[in-house]
């Protein structure tokens, strides 16, 4: 097995901003594993505000690890060992390993030439996936026109970035107030880790005079006593993303599992087998799950989402990401894996579960892709 290491270089169509960056481009890293005639790919998203990780960071991740991983890696079961023998590292470089996991599962699926679900034991991707709004911290204007525009589109899920500031977010909110069928939307917030202490968010998640179907990470990263006091505040459960990064956390949880909701990002998770195993342990602790995404995320990482959505069943309270072309200036995959009216994504319609690896016609890495490593 041979792996390549390139950047994903894809600008946005408009700015995306919340309260820890604003992105006008893909900040993403794309592998290739190659073994004979067959090729599996793999994206990861490494984020500084999230786990720590750059570019650098997980160039230099691949580097390090690249020859061992081909001289050692030849089926699942040995890709599941190594990932258990180097659990620390793949903590501190989760995107890194996301990037280079998927593209080696693919592999596998393509040589076996099944489905990348039978390769990972998972159900078939099958069926419509209805993905949330998610409205950026833009100004007024530019927030009232997506909102209009989600809604044109028949989305009823909303996911909100709040910024902090008290008049800028009940104007968010007053903007959804005003929308005809306001009472059929289902709203949730993300402060990303916004407030110091529980008194502060509490004071201003109380201004905006609304009941969310949840509120995520309103208190620094792993704060879960001042998140509690938030939930036991607002009457609204926490959604934990950057506090939850393995299987072994729901433990902390399993005790009051009404309180919390896991977003589950493949990339921040540390590729598809660790987002499996924490949807398995946060079902068994009773927790609802949110399959995420990150903001610039390509249509090989929205197929992986749907194998963890399925994986959720029941389970599964909202599911984001799938833009496509929608954000990006053109997808890596032709067509696009991406939401349409409604915020529906139907894979039947692409044929996911008939098709070999992630079923995906990809466009040249020359078209969107730069190497990054030797």
């Amino acid at each position: 097995m041979r792996l390549e290491l390139y950047r994903v270089d894809i600008p946005f169509t408009t700015a995306f901003a919340h309260s820890s960056a604003v992105r006008m481009a893909t900040q993403s890293v794309w592998v290739v594993a190659r073994t004979g005639r067959c090729v599996g790919v793999g994206e990861g998203c490494p984020r500084e505000y999230v786990t720590g990780e750059s570019l650098a960071s997980a160039q230099a991740f691949f580097d390090d690890h690249r020859d061992s991983i081909c001289q050692r890696v030849g089926s699942v079961d040995a890709l599941a060992a190594w990932a258990d023998a180097h659990s620390a590292v793949i903590d501190a470089n989760p995107a890194a390993w996301c990037a280079v996991e998927l593209a080696v599962l693919e592999l596998f699926a393509r040589c076996e030439d099944t489905p990348l679900e039978r390769v990972v034991g998972a159900p078939p991707a099958t069926g419509e996936f209805r993905y949330s709004a998610v409205v950026g911290d833009g100004g007024p204007d530019m927030f009232r026109a997506t909102v209009a525009r989600y809604r044109e589109m028949g989305f009823v899920e909303f996911k909100l970035k709040l910024s902090g500031d008290p008049v800028r977010d009940r104007d968010k909110i007053d903007t959804l107030r005003d929308l005809e069928d306001f009472e059929s939307l289902r709203i949730r917030v993300d402060a990303n880790n916004l407030w110091d202490d529980a008194e502060t968010a509490v004071r201003h998640l109380a201004g905006l005079d609304m009941s969310f179907v949840g509120i995520e990470e309103p208190l620094p990263a792993n704060a879960l006593e001042g998140m509690r006091i938030v939930s036991e505040h607002t009457g609204s459960p926490i959604i934990l993303d950057e506090s939850v990064l393995r299987a072994d956390q729901m433990a902390a949880l399993a005790g009051d599992p009404e309180r919390w909701i896991i977003n589950v990002r493949v990339s921040k998770m540390g590729g598809l087998l660790r987002s499996l195993a924490l949807v398995k342990a946060a079902r068994e602790a009773g927790i609802s799950i949110i399959v995420g995404a990150h903001v610039g995320e390509t249509s090989v990482l929205t197929r992986a989402g749907l194998i963890v959505a399925r994986a959720a069943g029941v389970d599964l309270l909202a599911q984001e990401g799938a833009f496509g072309t929608h954000l990006l200036e053109a997808d890596v995959a032709i067509p696009p894996l991406m939401f349409g009216p409604g915020g529906m994504l139907n894979a039947d319609a692409h044929a996911l579960s008939t098709k070999a690896g992630w079923g995906l016609m990809l466009r040249p890495e020359r078209d969107f892709a730069a190497r990054l490593s030797r």
